[in-house]
């Protein structure tokens, strides 16, 4: 079966089985700076020393974050260090001024390595997540089923708002920035709703400002 054959199979099963809701947020990414750009502005501005990157593929990005000390993580390809952000977390020593996570695009491990990175962040660092706020349906669907992939990330984002212990943020910038500090939190999100897995795309469509704690990019200092 060629790649479009499997494509519409894997459409046509979604479509039987999957949510039906096809209403969709009208980002226009090409309009907002990039994640390197606003992680390379935060480095500058906070002075910091120390990066992680977990999830580097061809070193889009951590080729060109300039900051004394950098690591980079990934079991396939890029970064400086071949293994899975579990195996580094497991071994790890070091902590950090800014972690960025641009790696499995599923909740169930973004959440983990959010609560791995809150261990090894310094106090007044931060952690920042890509992917999370999809457009439509189609670009959320665990697996992979075509275009830009943001995955279930954004779900992730919605459980670190219950968090006491850290203070979350979604910035509107390049598919969505999170923006995690460790520090109580000032927002903290009450929502019924505890198994985060089972969240729908129509949930986050229709709660999207208070999910997701939004905030503009000329804003983003503001909450440092």
């Amino acid at each position: 079966m060629n790649q479009k054959l499997k494509f519409i199979f894997k459409r046509f099963l979604y479509y039987f089985y999957g949510e039906k809701f096809f209403k969709r947020l009208n980002y226009n990414w090409q309009l907002f700076p990039t994640r390197t750009k606003i992680i390379q502005e935060i480095i500058n501005h906070r002075n910091y020393k120390s990066y992680l990157e977990v999830g580097c593929d061809n070193d889009e990005n951590f080729s060109k974050i300039q900051i004394a000390n950098k690591i980079g993580i990934d079991p396939l390809k890029g970064g400086t260090l071949r293994m899975t952000s579990d195996e580094f977390f497991i071994k790890n020593d070091q902590s950090f001024d800014i972690i960025f996570l641009d790696g499995l695009h599923t909740y169930e491990q973004t959440i983990k390595d959010i609560d791995n990175g809150l261990k090894f962040l310094n106090t007044n660092g931060v952690i920042i997540i890509h992917d999370c706020l999809p457009k439509k349906i189609w670009n959320q669907i665990v697996p992979r089923l075509y275009g830009h992939w943001n995955g279930d990330v954004w779900k992730a984002i919605v459980h670190s708002r219950t968090y006491d212990h850290a203070d979350t943020y979604t910035c509107i910038a390049d598919h969505g920035l999170g923006v995690i500090f460790k520090r109580e939190n000032r927002n903290k999100l009450d929502i019924k709703q505890t198994n985060f897995k089972k969240l729908k795309f129509a949930d986050y469509y229709k709660n999207h400002h208070q999910y997701m704690n939004v905030i503009k990019y000329e804003d983003l200092e503001k909450v440092f």
